[in-house]
């Protein structure tokens, strides 16, 4: 009898698992209560919906948002950047920030759409438990959050590419950011991630790049992956260049420096 009522248990969590589906209507935690979204005309990109909150901590904040326009024609750089969690060489979070001319940066970071109260769970996160959010932001806040108050490390790489393949790689994640407004879809820890989905945005505009690996799954050493096949802009021996672009030390100390994106790319 037992048993009969356990099996029957786990078939409708089974059924509930198959037939649930993603929203964008939920009590959203604050930092990701807002969706951004950008227009795209010609060679303008304008973006609504830029975070850019100040912190106290990992926790408390002053939301703020701004709209900014930028000239994609002016667009010359793009950052992957690395976050391993505390010292696991597993975990981690990874997303890419854009540079355009006259000191100008936009980030963008693939990441879990935490509904008030819940917290990041790995296993969680394999049974649709997060909705996924691009998460359009200035450095000032997805950088500074990382180093200064969750205090991990965090490397900015420059990347090794042209300027035809950043532009088509940035028009591809607002694409999808524009489409997750829309269209919901549930994170996945292995198959639906930060850094999967930057392989996905790479591998479209050049098929194979970046092949199958575990260390863009468990994303703590996907620098090291991205070194092994050239798309690092360095000459330098992994190991240096590791230590070359780690930048927290360098933005706590340019914390409330106007120009921090600058000086933490700064030698």
């Amino acid at each position: 009898m037992y048993l009969k009522i356990l099996v029957l248990a786990a078939l409708l969590v089974m059924v509930g698992f198959l037939f649930k589906k993603p929203s964008n209507d939920r009590d959203w935690n604050t930092d990701q209560a807002v969706l951004p979204y950008a227009e795209i005309n010609g060679d303008l990109a304008s973006i609504h919906n830029i975070r850019n909150f100040t912190y106290t901590s990992a926790d408390d904040y002053i939301p703020a948002y701004y709209d900014k326009t930028f000239d994609l024609s002016k667009l010359e750089k793009v950052y992957f950047i690395v976050e391993p969690f505390g010292d696991s060489q597993y975990a981690g979070h990874t997303f890419l920030s854009f540079e355009f001319s006259g000191n100008q940066f936009v980030s963008i970071s693939i990441e879990i759409r935490k509904e008030k109260g819940e917290k990041y769970s790995p296993f969680k996160g394999l049974f649709k438990q997060y909705e996924l959010m691009y998460v359009i932001a200035d450095e000032r806040d997805v950088v500074k959050l990382r180093t200064n108050y969750r205090k991990d490390r965090v490397y900015i790489y420059p990347v090794k590419t042209t300027p035809e393949k950043i532009r088509s790689v940035f028009l591809d994640m607002i694409g999808r950011t524009n489409q997750l407004r829309d269209k919901p879809e549930f994170y996945n820890t292995l198959t639906n991630n930060c850094s999967n989905n930057i392989v996905e945005h790479v591998n479209k505009i050049a098929p194979k790049r970046v092949p199958f690996s575990l260390k863009y799954v468990f994303p703590a050493r996907a620098d090291e992956l991205a070194y092994s096949l050239g798309l690092i802009d360095t000459d330098l021996p992994f190991l240096e260049a590791k230590a070359k672009y780690l930048v927290t030390d360098k933005a706590l100390q340019y914390a409330d420096d106007p120009e921090f994106s600058v000086k933490i790319r700064e030698d």
